[in-house]
């Protein structure tokens, strides 16, 4: 039997979890390090962030600058960019990865599944035919064929060039 090492889901497992307190959306676009924050865009209302706890290679999420817990909270500029921003994050992942398919979507309060309800965000997950099976379904285990550094370093260089 073969062994696979999920590293970086312990992080996840073990971190100390506490909603009240929780704003890394609001925190990770004040850093000046955008590969240690992971985002590889910043627009003039929201910004792309790949996402630490993906579901699949290449999983992106794209963020309002500004903390609001739903679509309606944005102003209609606001909303403008988060669309067109996540257009963007298509488009890269379109690109970078030749994805078969994509998820995109937005879990609106904690009943609707966002783990952190007070930001809203939107994920952009590239998807590949066949590429469910038995680890994710049966092991609870998700295979990423990728570390997040090295997947940054290919997502950014070809963002940089849809500029």
């Amino acid at each position: 039997m073969e062994h696979l090492h999920a590293y970086w889901r312990m992080e996840y497992v073990t971190q100390e979890k506490s909603p009240q307190d929780r704003r890394p959306f609001v925190d990770l676009p004040k850093s000046n390090d955008d590969k240690a924050s992971l985002i590889l865009s910043r627009e003039k209302f929201s910004f792309i962030l790949m996402n630490r706890y993906p579901y699949n290679a290449g999983h992106l999420l794209v963020l309002p600058y500004r903390e609001v817990p739903d679509i309606e909270d944005l102003s209609l500029e606001e909303r403008v960019c988060f669309f067109e921003t996540t257009v963007k994050a298509k488009r890269l992942l379109k690109a970078a990865l030749n994805p078969n398919g994509f998820n995109i979507g937005i879990n609106l309060g904690e009943a609707g599944g966002a783990g952190i309800p007070k930001h809203l965000h939107q994920h952009v997950v590239p998807r590949w035919t066949g590429d469910t099976n038995f680890m994710p379904v049966v092991g609870s285990t998700r295979v990423l064929p990728q570390a997040l550094e090295a997947m940054w370093d290919h997502l950014k260089s070809v963002c940089e060039k849809l500029d």
